[in-house]
């Protein structure tokens, strides 16, 4: 392991994560690392506004920085005037322009990745420690890898909001469905989450549904659900309340999208449907971390509670943004899964032991410095 970094006693650390929601929840394991290795640090966590709530209530986590995920010149300007050289070591998780930016503002020492031309040559100057960015590795992977950077023992744990309780959760044993990825591209078809639905009914569930409070989204889950006998919770919750949720759930299906990571943490056997997406970098990550490497292809891979579940197709995963090449475009490989692979997978995730329940936690502070 690289020799550790020298920093002060009770030091500032601040994480630069300027992703998704589901990027954002991968970067807990690190955050994790942080906190064991430097107990007494103050560690903050930059992020987009709209991602925060993934945070909510990390024990690792002392306080939130949140800016909209479009910030204006203006903006930036006044966010990076803000934390300027306010903490003793900052972390960018990403080789990104903004986010290699605020870190190199925010730290006296600066850690990060850089991708291999021009511009991220002279982002390594600026940087006191460096990573090549990869593309071979699990993203909770590359992550963990600025850890050992630092000098840090890596602890991959990926850390769910804390969980809260969800008062209209059915009683009897349920399975909860997120049957919206946030892209059209990775959407399964209708008739195979109504069959998988009939099935996991059939074994005695009660069927609860989770979604966003979208309004294109609420009219797919519409669709989706006609007729259904299913618990419509979608756009009612927040990720503390899914967390609860989905923690007490005896199974969780869903697509690759931010929910299922979380369902993943939470420790729920939790099924993911894996289109044009690689599993070696954006599986779930199990409650343990898997035992080992995902593959890039196979039709149904078990680590720990996760499952994933993937086409035949000798295209898959392609990586690309559906077979048009866009965000609304279909997937064939989702298109034509088999639900016979789906349910059966099911059925294996639901003989594995039952949930043990949600996590600790407290509250996180936010502060909107660059927010307007």
């Amino acid at each position: 392991m690289t020799a550790r970094l020298d920093l002060p006693a009770q030091p500032r650390i601040l994480v630069v994560a300027l992703r998704r929601l589901g990027d954002v929840l991968l970067t807990t394991p690190l955050v994790r690392s942080l906190r064991r290795a430097y107990a007494d640090a103050r560690i903050d966590m930059l992020v987009f506004a709209d991602t925060a709530s993934i945070l909510e209530g990390n024990p690792d986590i002392d306080g939130v920085i949140t800016c909209p995920s479009r910030p204006s010149t203006a903006d930036s300007i006044a966010l990076a005037r803000a934390i300027f050289r306010r903490y003793d070591l900052a972390i960018t998780t990403q080789a990104g322009d903004r986010p290699s930016f605020f870190a190199i503002m925010a730290g006296r020492r600066r850690v990060g990745v850089a991708e291999d031309r021009l511009i991220g040559r002279i982002k390594s100057m600026l940087l006191h420690r460096h990573l090549p960015m990869r593309d071979d590795l699990h993203r909770v992977e590359e992550t963990l890898a600025l850890a050992e950077l630092i000098g840090i023992p890596p602890v991959a744990e990926v850390v769910p909001p804390v969980a809260q309780p969800v008062p209209e959760a059915p009683e009897q044993p349920y399975a909860v469905l997120h049957a919206a990825p946030f892209f059209r591209y990775k959407q399964w078809r209708t008739d195979g989450w109504r069959a998988a639905a009939q099935h996991l009914s059939a074994s005695g569930l009660a069927l609860v549904a989770t979604g966003g409070p979208a309004p294109a989204e609420r009219a797919y889950l519409d669709a989706v659900w006609e007729g259904t006998d299913i618990l419509r919770l979608d756009g009612r919750l927040k990720w503390p309340q899914l967390a609860g949720l989905i923690a007490q759930a005896r199974v969780f299906l869903g697509p690759d999208t931010s929910v299922t990571h979380l369902a993943a943490a939470t420790g729920c056997p939790t099924v993911a449907l894996f289109g044009p997406t690689d599993p070696r970098r954006w599986a779930p990550w199990p409650v343990n971390g898997p035992g080992r490497p995902f593959a890039t292809r196979g039709t149904v891979q078990r680590q720990g509670n996760v499952f994933v579940v993937q086409n035949r197709l000798p295209c898959m995963p392609c990586g690309l943004e559906g077979c048009l090449r866009h965000v609304r475009s279909h997937s064939l490989c989702l298109d034509r899964m088999p639900v016979e692979d789906v349910i059966r997978t099911l059925d294996t995730a639901l003989a594995s032991p039952a949930p043990a329940g949600g996590q600790e936690g407290g509250a996180v502070p936010q502060t909107p410095l660059c927010n307007r």
